[in-house]
């Protein structure tokens, strides 16, 4: 038998922190995962999680666990299969550290994650970004800071963990200015910077002073702002804004919103998705076809581009040309 304890203690300390440099974000939430997991198994069987054997945790078990994320804690299939993500990691981790249980283990690796519709991206239109912009207060301290982080996010489409971890040393506003910032799986990028954004951002530096190490969107303490902070900051500045907007009252507006708005105004200027991939720290152009699915505007120049069924097919035949100097006397 094999002790579930030290492989979990190991997977996270050693595989995830030190061979695979994960993100704290992705290392909270494969944590998150495990928890519900083994508090499902103790509430199911009365076994404290210390001492658990990999032998506990088998299909039954784990596709047990996976239905009761959705039936009775109300998660999506997205937020179902980030847990199966997590719990595929560590069983891959756990086969060459115990091959009597491969068996065991290959069941569990073959659960599928499960099939989910595709939900529309949702974005702002410019007059809805441009209201937005316009909701802090900016005879405040926090309205300038909001306004700054408001128009850092819609311009460079930076994800929430990339923005609350910028510091005043990745703000290069000289010739080329742009931030640079450390995404998922460690990959670096620099975005540019529009002439208007530096502008605001160069006013709310010089404000906020500090050492080149202090994060650029901080708390009132000098701290960095958590993930709640900035979901809170984004749907205060929304309420507001949808008052001389209301277009925005019928939409969910998020942090990552802010993100897909950036990518859509790099769409509809006519940028490539590539380009738009790269921008965004995106692994494959994959990931932006949702953009493209979401432009309207992009369908309907399209569809200006298809005859209608009911015109007969045929060549283009120039008008005569004596008529032509007739019709335009």
């Amino acid at each position: 038998m094999a002790p579930l304890a030290p492989i979990l203690q190991a997977f996270f300390t050693d595989y995830l922190v030190t061979q695979r440099r994960c993100s704290p974000a992705t290392i909270a939430a494969y944590r998150d995962g495990w928890k519900l997991l083994l508090t499902h198994v103790h509430g199911r069987t009365g076994n404290a999680p210390a001492t658990l054997e990999v032998t506990d945790l088998n299909a039954d078990v784990i596709s047990g666990f996976l239905t009761s994320l959705e039936t009775g804690r109300g998660n999506s299939i997205a937020t179902r299969n980030a847990r199966l993500a997590a719990i595929h990691c560590l069983f891959a981790y756990a086969a060459l550290r115990t091959p009597e249980h491969a068996d065991l283990i290959a069941r569990v690796l073959a659960i599928p994650p499960k099939q989910g519709g595709q939900p529309q991206v949702c974005f702002l239109t410019a007059t809805e970004t441009t209201a937005l912009l316009a909701a802090p207060d900016r005879s405040t301290w926090l309205g300038r800071r909001d306004h700054a982080f408001l128009h850092v996010a819609t311009q460079t489409g930076m994800r929430n963990s990339e923005l609350t971890g910028l510091a005043r040393h990745d703000a290069h506003l000289g010739t080329g200015p742009n931030l640079h910032c450390t995404g998922k799986r460690r990959k670096e990028r620099s975005t540019p910077l529009t002439r208007q954004t530096v502008q605001v951002l160069a006013d709310w530096l010089a404000e906020r002073g500090g050492q080149d190490s202090d994060p650029i969107f901080c708390t009132r303490r000098g701290g960095k702002l958590s993930r709640d902070a900035v979901e809170r900051l984004v749907a205060k500045h929304t309420a507001t804004a949808a008052a001389t907007c209301p277009s925005l009252r019928d939409k969910h507006v998020t942090p990552h919103t802010l993100r897909h708005t950036a990518a859509m105004a790099l769409l509809h200027s006519g940028v490539d998705v590539t380009v738009i991939a790269l921008w965004l720290g995106h692994e494959s152009t994959n990931s932006v076809m949702a953009y493209v699915h979401a432009d309207m505007a992009m369908k309907e120049q399209a569809l200006a581009r298809v005859a209608p069924h009911d015109v007969p097919a045929g060549r283009y035949q120039p008008s005569d040309t004596l008529l032509n100097f007739l019709t335009n006397l």
